[in-house]
Order: structure tokens, then sequence, then C-alpha cells
């Protein structure tokens, strides 16, 4: 932005931990701000003001211990920050004021000290910083716009150098010398022969924008960024509080859902500019709470998948800019506007009445059981949110803050969403190995905690002598709903003794900088994990896809199955008595599997949402395959008929047989086949 000042107050501090270029990147607190008056008008400077600051951790690094010659007991006796910006706010009024001058703007050496440090740490400190800290000036970008031709200079002590200016390090102390020299350096700079003028100052926003985000908007990919390990109840104005000090775009914060529509921990975030977005890469394992963030660079395609949109009736319905989103989610299907106003009532009402609410629907008209709503302000919102799972019709409602992000997001997916699912990639037969092997024996180990890095190589390499002891096929990545590692795996080993072994030797050993818990389980308890279910200290609870508990007692056979639905067979589940040997079954993958394949992926099975349908097939293997298979086969086992099982959930109560039957109109299903 551009203005004229008369003054510029110098401001220089330091952190309990690293300094200079790597200031506020450790999340140390401040413990030293010094400050002086230059007045442009007069071409004189003012008293140099030094104070130190009491830190809530009082813990020093070697670097601070060093430079900034301050102790434990030194900074023990300091004022807080709060009462230090008090005193900066008076001293400084009190000077400008004998000195005749009104207008008057910070100055300091970059832009770490106002961004990455005095900003973020009033944020987690519930303070109130004064306007003077929203605006000023960078030293290095204005002495490089005066003097364009000294590209290498990055420093006060080089800056002087460049203007001649004779400096004296030793005579002063850490702070008093950065802040006289960059005095002089303004001075100069005003002066003859350069004349120049401060008038282009750095801004800092007072809060985040909201906004819609189009598909065909150009985003630059070097201003994204992708923060993961948020909390899942997060909104965008946290996000943007975490980054306080650093300027986001509007509409910029877009939180990821997963398959489930239900938030991931992770957010896109949009900056105005590369040189923010580097800044805040320097947040990488900044902590929110107690939760540590992890911070990686992303791409603008990545930003427009997420956040963009090309629906008017969403456009139209984010145009209306400070609007508290909120999203409602478990509505009754017959569920009207007039319901969800009369839901609100009058203490928190809806802006726009009818315009206000964005009811979800699938491509052919149907609802999906979630709205958005918008209120003018966050008074209206909070009362909103305290009928959190207050009934509607019959059906308890979910409130939760939402942004214009999430509402594109969930547009997006509710609308490409087909009504009936595509077939799988073509297949090519493999000979079956058991990779899941069932039963009560305590063969199997857990290892829960890896780093979302890990590779089948690294567990070898973490299990050490114990590798020789797994069983071939037997380690088992488990992969989250997006395909993504989810930090656990299964091992199988050839006995429960050395099983046994390995959760006492490896248990909370070292991987990548991360300890990893290791437990002794049972080949049923993995294959139970593996489908979705959970084991913990309360127990071992079923995965959904084995309820009703009739599923299991399902004959076992030869099945022709896609890989994604391999955890789906129910031989794999409970392996029922047999008198004689099962006949030797012919499976088919994928055309990406291979037979020389040393070990499988599984992902995790998770419940789908109400009303929106999973399928797992199972396709019957083609005619010649079968017949070789019995031709081979000693016993007289019955084949298995050609056809698929598919499970519909969500279906309406009321729903009949014909309704079904014309669901899968085009498609050949038996009546005697609908259970």
């Amino acid at each position: 932005m551009t203005a004229s000042h008369d003054s510029l107050v110098v401001l220089f501090g330091a952190t309990a931990g690293a300094n200079g270029a790597k200031l506020g990147s450790d999340e140390r607190e401040l413990v030293l701000l010094v400050w002086q008056v230059v007045d442009l008008h007069n071409k004189k400077v003012g008293e140099v003001h030094k104070v130190l600051v009491k830190a809530d951790s009082l813990e020093l690094s070697e670097q601070c211990k060093e430079e900034v010659s301050v102790s434990l007991e030194e900074i023990a006796k300091a004022e807080r920050l709060d009462q230090v910006l008090e005193q900066f706010s008076q001293v400084l009024s009190s000077e400008l004021k004998a000195l005749g001058r009104s207008s008057y703007c910070l100055c300091t050496d970059g832009q770490l000290l106002i961004r990455q440090v005095l900003h973020p740490e009033a944020s987690k400190k519930n303070l109130v910083l004064p306007d003077c800290f929203y605006s000023f000036y960078d030293l290095q970008k204005e002495f490089h716009k005066c003097c364009p031709n000294a590209a290498s200079i990055n420093s006060i002590s080089s800056m002087a150098e460049y203007l001649e200016l004779r400096t004296d390090n030793t005579a002063n102390e850490y702070g008093v010398f950065e802040v006289i020299t960059m005095g002089a350096v303004i001075l100069s700079l005003i002066s003859e022969p350069y004349n120049y003028v401060f008038k282009n100052f750095e801004t800092v926003k007072y809060k985040f924008e909201t906004g819609p985000c189009s598909k065909a908007e150009g985003v630059n990919g070097e201003t994204v960024i992708r923060a993961r390990g948020l909390p899942w109840q997060s909104s965008d104005q946290d996000i943007a509080r975490f980054f306080k000090g650093l300027n986001i775009a509007k509409g910029g914060v877009a939180l990821c859902l997963n398959s489930q529509g239900r938030r991931n921990g992770e957010a896109l975030v949009r900056f105005i500019n590369p040189e923010h977005r580097d800044l805040a890469l320097e947040r990488h394992k900044h902590h929110m709470g107690s939760r540590y963030i992890e911070v990686y660079k992303a791409t603008g395609e990545e930003f427009l998948k997420i956040a963009g949109g090309t629906s008017n009736e969403v456009a139209q319905f984010l145009s209306k800019e400070n609007q508290v989103i909120i999203r409602m989610r478990g509505l009754p299907f017959t569920a009207t506007v007039d319901d969800v106003l009369g839901f609100f009532g009058n203490e928190c009402p809806v802006t726009g009445g009818k315009e206000g609410l964005l009811f979800v629907k699938y491509p052919d008209g149907r609802p999906t059981g979630d709205a958005f709503v918008l209120f003018a302000c966050e008074e209206f919102a909070q009362n909103a949110l305290k009928k959190h799972k207050e009934i509607l019709g019959k059906r308890y409602i979910e409130l939760f803050r939402s942004t214009a992000a999430e509402v594109q997001q969930v547009l997006n997916r509710y609308m490409s969403t087909p009504l009936i699912s595509t077939l799988p990639a073509p297949i090519i037969p493999v000979i079956p190995q058991p990779f899941i092997a069932t039963g009560h024996t305590r063969d199997c180990v857990r290892l829960r905690g890896l780093p979302y890095t890990a590779t089948i190589e690294d567990i070898l390499d973490f299990m050490g002598e114990f590798t020789i002891d797994i069983k071939p096929h037997g380690v088992h990545m488990v992969l989250n709903q997006q395909g993504r590692p989810s930090g656990d795996a299964f091992i199988q080993m050839k006995s429960a003794d050395r099983a046994f072994l390995v959760a006492q030797k490896c248990h909370k050993k070292t991987m990548k900088d991360r300890y990893v818990e290791v437990f002794q389980c049972s080949g049923d308890e993995m294959s139970y994990v593996l489908m979705g279910g959970t084991l913990n200290r309360s127990g071992l609870s079923p995965p959904p896809c084995l309820s009703p508990p009739t599923y299991p007692t399902f004959s076992p056979g030869t099945a022709v199955i896609p890989a994604e639905a391999a955890l789906y067979q129910p031989q794999a589940l409970l392996a029922p008595t047999r008198t004689a040997p099962p006949p030797p079954a012919v499976a088919y993958y994928p055309a990406q599997a291979t037979a020389t394949q040393l070990y499988m992926n599984y992902t995790t099975y998770y419940p789908s949402p109400p009303v929106s349908p999973t399928t797992v097939g199972y396709f019957a293997a083609p005619q010649a395959a079968m017949a070789a298979a019995a031709a081979n086969s000693t016993t007289h086992a019955v084949l298995p008929q050609p056809g698929a099982l598919v499970r519909m959930q969500g279906l309406p109560y009321n729903i009949a047989t014909k309704d079904i039957l014309s669901f899968f109109q085009g498609y050949q299903v038996k009546l005697n086949t609908l259970y």
C-alpha cells in the first residue's frame, strides 16, 4: 500500500531460540525488543529503548545466550509481552508528541519479526496487537528499491558498508547496534544523493476473508501449501489463525474431505504471493493446540480440485460475503426449506431466508441429507450450533462450522457420483495365495505408529533378525480410504513363539525418528482389523461388513473378485469346518496384479455414510477356467453359479421389490436373488 509518514519507528527483536534468518521458525517466544524513532522531516533519530520480555518457557538456546547475552534470571524478572506492548505504545506516543509528529510506521530488518514472531505469539496468547503492527516497512526491500544494483546485500551491516557508513559493533549491546545502524541507513537513503521516499509499506490482514473459487480461476502453484494433522473440528478461521501474520488469499482455505464426506485433517491454503507461501513452510511442525501441524508444498491444480466449483447455484449461494456457513448433516429426505427455517427459529435467523439455504442433492435430484446454511454474524452462528443433535422430524441433526471450499467440495463430490458403479478393470488369471490365514493361534504381530513414508523394506529392516521368521506373503500394509498408509501393518510369523519374541524385542523400537508399537495378535484378529474392525483394550469389534452375523456362515466357493474386493472373501473371515479339502480355486485379479508380487496391500473397509450405496462384487470365472479347475479336482465339488452379489445400503424403509428391479433395469436380476 502507498502512504506517506513523517516518522519511522525502527524495531528489532530476538527470541529465546533461533535468530537471524531462522527467526520464528522454532516457535520460541520473544525475549528482547529494541526500538528507536527516526524523524524523517528533520532527519534526526531519537533515543534507543531496549526492553526484555518474560517468556512462559524459561529456557534459552545456546545461540540466544551467546548473541543476546541474557540470563534466565533477567528473563524471569522481565515483564510479560502484553505489558511490554503497552509500555511500547506509551513511550512511543509521548516521544512522537514531543517531536510534534502524528503519523508513523514501523520499519524492520526483513519481515520475520512482524510476521513470524509477534503475530503468531500474540495469537497463541490471545493478545490484541496495536494497529501499528499491521503495517510496516521492510528495510531490505526499501534498500533494494533505492539501490537496485546492490542485489547481493541482505544484512544490516552490508547495507551500511554499501552506503559507506561507519559502524562499531563492539561499543553496543545486541539489538542496540542493529537499531542504530538501521536508523543511520534510513537517514542516508532519504538524504542526498538518493532522496528516497518511503511510501509502499507491507500490510498484515486483520482477518481472513471467505469467498468462492471458480475452476476457471488461475491459481499460481507457488502460492499453495498443504497442512496435515489438523484437528477434525478445526475451521477455516482456525487455520487462518495458525498462519496469523501471513496473508491468505480471499477464500484461500480449503478443508479436505474423505470419501465419507468428513474432514480428514488436511487443508490446502493459498497465499497472496510465493513469499508468504515460503514463510508458511517455515511453520512446519508448529503447534495448533497440542497437535503439531505438518506443512508441505502443494500445487494450484490440487487447490482447484478441492475448492473450485462450476455450479451457478453454489456461486450465487456463496456470493454473500462475510457470512458464517454452517453445515447440516442427517436431514430427513422429506425435509423442506420451511422445516429447516423452523428448526433454527427466531434466535438464529438464516440470512435471506430461503436464499440462505442450500440443499445438497444427487444428479437425479434425490436429497443426500446434507445442507448448508448462512448466518449474518458470529452470534447467530453460535446460537445455531447449540442445536447440534436436536431432533428434526424423527432424526437428530449434526451441525458443523463449514467453509466456502467445503461447500464446493461436497457439491462436486455428490454431483459426480455415478448411479451404478462401473465394472472393474480387465482381469487375468493368477494362482491364489493364502494371504490371510485365520485362526486363534497368536502367530501374528501388529505394528502401530509407522511413519507414513515407511515401505516394506523399512519394515523388514525394523524386524532385523526376525525377518527370517516371516511367512511368505506375510507382510500386510494397511491403507486408509484414500489409498495412503494408515500407520498400521500386520505381519504373519512362522510360530506364536517367534511372534511373542518380536513383540518383546521390537516394541517401541524407533523407525525414522518415530517409535513403533508392536503387539502380538491372532490371525482372526488380524483379519477382522484388515476388514475394518477395531482391536483395542476394550476388545475386538467386528467390521461393518460382518453385520448381520449370518454373513460368515455363507458357504465359500471359487470366486472371481477384483483386488479391491479381495478382503470380502468369506473364507478370509471365518474359515468353516470341512471334512474334505476344498477344490483348487482359480482367482481373478485386475491386469496390473502379477503372480510374482511378494506382498499385497490391503485397504481398510470403512462403513459408508447414509444413502451412499457400497457395491462389493463377486464376478464369476470364465467357463473355460472353471472347467479346467473342475478337471484337476479330485473331489466332486459343485461349481459356483455365475452372477454377482451386490450389497445396497441406505434404502428407504418403504422400498419394494419392484423398486429394486426398476433400479437395475437393463441388468439380469432374478427375483429369487433379492434378500
